[in-house]
């Protein structure tokens, strides 16, 4: 077994004879700790028969598995190189017999021997590269897992809003002493909030799919498109003791939108604004008319926005301090608008609120 292994197949036979006469053969049962964290290198092993189980105990003492090693491969040797003690603890899963070389007498061996010296610096890069490769594994892993989380808690956030109001509404509805036209208002009110959550679900599977390839823009009226969209949003915000208000009016001009998109713009950029005023507050939007576009402002009377991280705001998962979700909802919007070759942005202005302006262009410029 030491003249077949990676290791020790260089040497001369006067030196495989030297190093047979400081070799001991060592037995482990199932189970058997060969060596643990801490301990100190003074030694190291090459396995003969079985399977040895190399890891450490990480977070909450959970054991990490780092390699496995088989008949024919040495362990234990890094320590013996560096002068340190084992980083990692060693376990036999097998009935195992293993070879171990003293640590003095191995250093002698790579002193004097060049290809030795070679074999055993391969090893340690071929394990280095495997330990890398692991974890590299795991971090991409836990990345996804971790990607997967804030996804799911962003749906949460963002279909948290309708759910409330469907649930408020019902109760309502099913109150004793509801006249008819309030359960009118009730089955309205439900039907048009199981339609938003609809089109929610929508926009999340289109931002994992990536843009639209059939997205059609229509020639619509953009002052009675805000007017219906603002009346709407009045309903859902009013039970949080916010309010909307025009600062002038928005202009009759007809632009090409898709108009379910453009919906989910306003929604989101409102009810952000609600939820960064969870004490209630006001709402205004302005609006401007250029020579090639409309541009659209939404201002709130919350905290504001950090300038520092006014840059990273349409991010996907970015947030900005709000107390559920993970910034999706700037990231769909941003998209939304390039779909209508618009854009959307923010600044910041002392002593104000949050600040959030969209841009449509005027014209037949259409996908």
């Amino acid at each position: 077994m030491l003249e077949n292994s990676k290791l020790f197949a260089s040497l001369p036979a006067e030196e495989l004879k030297a190093l047979k006469a400081v070799t001991t053969e060592k037995r482990y049962t199932v189970g058997q700790e060969i060596f643990k964290a801490g301990d100190a290198g003074d030694g190291l092993f090459l396995v003969k028969e079985g399977r040895v189980e190399i890891g450490a105990a990480m977070e909450q003492e959970e054991r990490h598995v780092f390699s496995q090693i088989g008949a024919g491969e040495v362990f234990g040797e890094m320590a013996v190189i560096e002068e340190k003690p084992r980083s990692a603890s060693a376990v036999a899963r097998e009935e195992t017999t293993a070879y171990f070389i003293p640590r003095d007498k191995m250093l002698v061996l790579v002193e004097s021997s060049p290809g030795l010296a070679l074999a055993s610096l391969q090893g340690i890069s071929g394990r280095l590269r495997e330990f890398n490769q692991q974890y590299l594994r795991e971090v991409l892993q836990a990345e996804r897992l971790a990607v997967v989380g804030r996804f799911a808690r962003s749906i949460i956030h963002d279909l948290k809003n309708p759910l409330n109001i469907i649930g408020i509404t019902s109760e309502m509805a099913s109150m004793e002493g509801a006249t008819p036209d309030i359960r009118r208002q009730a089955q309205k009110r439900i039907s048009e909030q199981v339609e938003r959550i609809s089109e929610m679900i929508s926009e999340i599977l289109e931002f994992t799919q990536g843009p639209q390839v059939n997205f059609v823009l229509t020639q619509m009226d953009y002052g009675e498109l805000v007017g219906q969209l603002i009346e709407e949003a009045r309903k859902d915000v009013s039970p949080r003791s916010v309010t909307i208000s025009l600062e002038n009016e928005p202009p009759r001009l007809s632009l090409l939108v898709n108009p379910k998109r453009l919906r989910r713009v306003f929604f989101n950029l409102i009810h952000n604004s609600v939820e960064a005023m969870p004490d209630g507050g006001h709402i205004t939007l302005r609006f401007e008319t250029r020579p090639d576009e409309v541009v659209t402002e939404i201002e709130d009377t919350g905290p504001g926005l950090a300038p520092e991280i006014t840059g990273r705001l349409f991010e996907a998962f970015a947030t900005y301090g709000k107390a559920h979700g993970t910034g999706l909802g700037l990231s769909i919007c941003r998209r939304i608008l390039e779909e209508h070759h618009g854009w959307i942005n923010t600044r910041v202005e002392s002593a104000k609120g949050a600040i959030f302006a969209i841009g449509l262009p005027r014209g037949s410029k259409s996908r």
